[in-house]
């Protein structure tokens, strides 16, 4: 990571845009200008379960802000941090690369009580994520992250 421009974090979703885009407005809303964030691949804002969108309002965060884009290789290389959630092998992987993959509970077609647990535990993955990309240019995710979430590949594994 370079000292004069703050580390990115890339979020790579190919299908469901609740849990895509709670991840990445969050990623946007606590990050602040302390970490570039970078979105690809999640599912237009008006695709969003309106339940998603009551439950993120609830906290001060704006799902509609977050417009995907397409996702390139060079998007991949030019970030510290790649989130890939459902991906399987479509996200290229690079080696000194951090990748964290995600697998979350769906909110598709649930209503808010049950959107607001995914809400919280994404929040709270989310800070802890952008406490280790500002705190540390190792190689591997937050641990408690890694052994509770899923896989976590560290250089093409």
């Amino acid at each position: 990571m370079s000292d004069a421009a703050p580390p990115s974090v890339l979020f790579v979703c190919v299908h469901n845009a609740g849990r895509s885009q709670m991840a990445a407005a969050f990623l946007t809303h606590l990050a602040g200008d302390r970490v570039e964030v970078r979105s690809a691949g999640s599912a237009p804002a008006d695709a969003v379960n309106p339940s998603v969108v009551e439950a993120m309002a609830e906290v001060g965060v704006d799902v509609s802000a977050e417009v995907p884009k397409v996702l390139t290789v060079e998007a991949v290389q030019a970030s510290d941090v790649v989130i890939t959630m459902g991906c399987g092998d479509a996200c290229p992987v690079f080696p000194g690369k951090q990748y964290l993959d995600w697998q979350l509970p769906d909110p598709a077609g649930q209503g808010v009580r049950a959107v607001r647990p995914i809400r919280d535990e994404i929040r709270a993955r989310i800070e802890a994520l952008i406490a280790h990309v500002l705190g540390s240019q190792g190689t591997a995710p937050p641990s408690a992250d890694r052994a509770r979430n899923g896989r976590a590949r560290n250089g093409g594994a």
